[in-house]
């Protein structure tokens, strides 16, 4: 699945074949429109929503992937945010996804959250994610396909991943 075919939430200012440069070398483009309900107590976006974007957008990446046959599972190892600027409410994110590192076991995701309202990079974050075997215990490598599907996904933008 590239940008192209996702189901999109836009503002009138970007479309799916258009993505700011900032995101240029994004695989994955996940359009999140911020909701009302999602500001804190100083109209900001709630730090915990970042996580639920990141959610979304991360399961976006590895149905691109083809990841989702039933054959393994996929475990949030670790996860962090590094809030930028305040998000408030009306405003559409899109955040770019792509493999920063891919082990034997695991794979390390960057994100970037750009803000239509403000035409910036708001929030960054990374990832960790290890599959397991479908019966949820034991690691799973990574198949040769599966590398080759995930580097031609990342070439697409011109985007190499770390080994």
């Amino acid at each position: 699945m590239d940008s192209s075919s996702q189901p999109s939430n836009l503002t009138p200012a970007i479309s799916d074949t258009t993505r700011p440069d900032a995101l240029a070398n994004y695989s994955i483009i996940h359009h999140q429109p911020i909701h009302w309900g999602e500001m804190d107590a100083f109209n900001h976006l709630n730090n915990v929503v970042y996580y639920r974007y990141a959610e979304s957008a991360r399961i976006g990446y590895l149905q691109a992937l083809g990841m989702f046959d039933g054959s393994m599972v996929t475990v949030l190892a670790q996860s962090s945010c590094q809030y930028l600027r305040p998000v408030t409410y009306p405003d559409t994110l899109l955040l770019g996804v792509r493999c920063q590192r891919l082990g034997n076991t695991s794979i390390v995701m960057e994100y970037s959250y750009y803000s239509t309202a403000q035409n910036a990079i708001v929030a960054t974050a990374e990832a960790v994610v290890v599959r397991l075997a479908s019966n949820g215990k034991d690691k799973l490598p990574w198949t040769e396909e599966e590398r080759k599907r995930l580097l031609a996904l990342e070439a697409k933008v011109a985007h190499v991943p770390k080994w």
